[in-house]
């Protein structure tokens, strides 16, 4: 396995900037005393790491290409919490990474994380004015997102910064058609029940050429709710986006002026057709099996700024239907996947899969509608366990990223064949048993970049992608 030349951030002055999180980890359980089952095989089985940071399957191999600590380009230290993450094309060989940063305002913690350092010793670099909120003693926020710039012939980070600032618990996102990632707030957060002085809960633009802070605007029309994730379907510029609750919503939103959402436009939740107000998940009542469609009508949602936090309270008694704890979601071949994180019999997750009408967003689909299917539920945590992030990879499978709080198993990338079959990916063996985050593969298709989200490391994975077995 190849390691970049920086090194872990267990080592080194980058570890400096984590001291408080390092002295909270603990060793982790011994992979080899795991029991996996997987429906095909994959790309066979994972060699064990002689790094113990991730086992991949022989002929694969990594590169740790940024990590949480770092100084940046612009003197500020890379903030700890990877999440959700966008990769562009740019000139040449060179890429662009957009990564969140799930730094939580309200957290004493996660305040120590950001781009400031641990003591804040550095946040005098960043610009008052070009952050989206601050603490009330005046400081910026420390969520938000980074760019990195990665040369892919080099394999070497050319270049970091921070490119939105101020923020709140930026899980994940989405990228757009015309260039930008779409970071979200998976938060509420407001001065009367925070430190902070803005209300927090929205989706922020971030373009990728962008090379250095970007304004911080709200896009307000899209929702304020404890935002995921965003897909837009590129043949209707319709955006849709999850919501990280267990009594969650699956949205719509029409923008008034595609590819232009400052304009504004109408927020909608969805809702089975012939069962309003159901509960998608199957935790206590099974609604539906694993290859089920069902036929979706959406739901004009009112004061979508909802400053009462109770948007999808509001959208359930419409008769929109819940999805519980709606996390990754991402677009494939006219078809978009999407998470459920602690949907199933024993809360262990599940993938459904939007098909959008060929009307979508128009008259005529009342008489064709959208449908949705249950199409992977969980009924063993050891062949799938809370998949988060998703993706869909070029060659038409999906990889989940896992998130699982168990000190027993631990966290997977794992693969889903369009048959609704799994295998293993990788193995988190870094101390922590963090999740995965932020899985998106290059525009070239030939390497997976993904996050581990404590205490913050961004891999490049290559190998033969071409050699699944199924």
């Amino acid at each position: 396995m190849r390691l970049h030349r920086r090194g872990l951030l267990t080592t080194g002055a980058a570890a400096l900037a984590f001291t408080g999180l390092a002295r909270q980890a603990r060793a982790a359980a011994d992979p080899a005393a795991e029991t996996y089952i997987n429906e095909v095989e994959g790309y066979g089985p994972l060699v064990a790491d002689p790094n113990k940071l991730l086992d991949l399957p022989e002929g694969f191999s990594y590169r740790v290409i940024s990590q949480g600590g770092e100084t940046m380009d612009d003197g500020l230290l890379v903030p700890g919490q990877f999440d959700g993450m966008g990769c562009f094309a740019l000139e040449g060989s060179r890429v662009a990474l957009v990564r969140n940063h799930e730094l939580k305002g309200s957290s004493a913690l996660h305040r120590n994380w950001g781009p400031g350092g641990y003591h804040q010793e550095r946040i005098g670099l960043l610009d008052v004015e070009r952050a989206y909120d601050t603490y009330k003693d005046g400081r910026p926020l420390p969520g938000g997102t980074t760019t990195v710039i990665y040369d892919m012939a080099t394999g070497e980070t050319v270049r970091q910064h921070l490119s939105l600032a101020g923020t709140s618990t930026n899980c994940a996102g989405g990228i757009t058609p015309w260039g930008s990632w779409l970071s979200c707030e998976e938060t509420e957060e407001k001065p009367d029940n925070a430190d902070v002085t803005r209300a927090h809960g929205y989706v922020f633009e971030v373009p990728a050429t962008a090379t250095g802070l970007v304004d911080p605007v709200p896009l307000k029309a899209m929702g304020r709710f404890d935002h995921e994730a965003v897909c837009v379907d590129p043949r209707t510029g319709i955006l849709y986006q999850t919501e990280d609750k267990v009594d969650g919503l699956f949205y719509r939103f029409i923008p008034a002026t595609r590819g232009r959402l400052i304009d504004g436009g109408r927020l909608q939740a969805m809702a089975f057709r012939d069962a309003r107000g159901a509960d998608s998940s199957n935790n206590d009542d099974r609604l539906w099996s694993v290859g089920d469609w069902r036929e979706v009508v959406w739901i004009d949602m009112e004061d979508v700024d909802s400053p009462n936090d109770d948007l999808r309270k509001r959208g359930h008694a419409a008769g929109a239907t819940l999805v519980s704890r709606g996390e990754g979601l991402h677009w494939g071949d006219g078809e978009m996947y999407l998470t459920a994180t602690s949907g199933g019999p024993i809360q262990r997750g599940q993938i459904l899969r939007y098909v959008p009408s060929r009307f979508e967003g128009n008259l005529g689909e009342r008489l064709r509608p959208g449908r949705i299917q249950l199409f992977v539920e969980s009924t063993d945590e050891k062949v799938m366990n809370m998949g988060d992030n998703i993706i869909v990879a070029p060659w038409g499978h999906l990889i989940v990223c896992e998130d699982n709080y168990s000190s027993e198993i631990r966290n997977h990338l794992r693969g889903v064949t369009p048959d609704g079959k799994l295998y293993t990916i990788g193995r988190n063996v870094f101390l922590g048993n963090s999740e995965f985050a932020g899985a998106v593969f290059s525009p070239d298709g030939g390497t997976l970049f993904v996050n581990i989200q404590y205490p913050g490391i961004t891999l490049a994975i290559t190998g033969p992608w071409d050699a699944i077995r199924t």
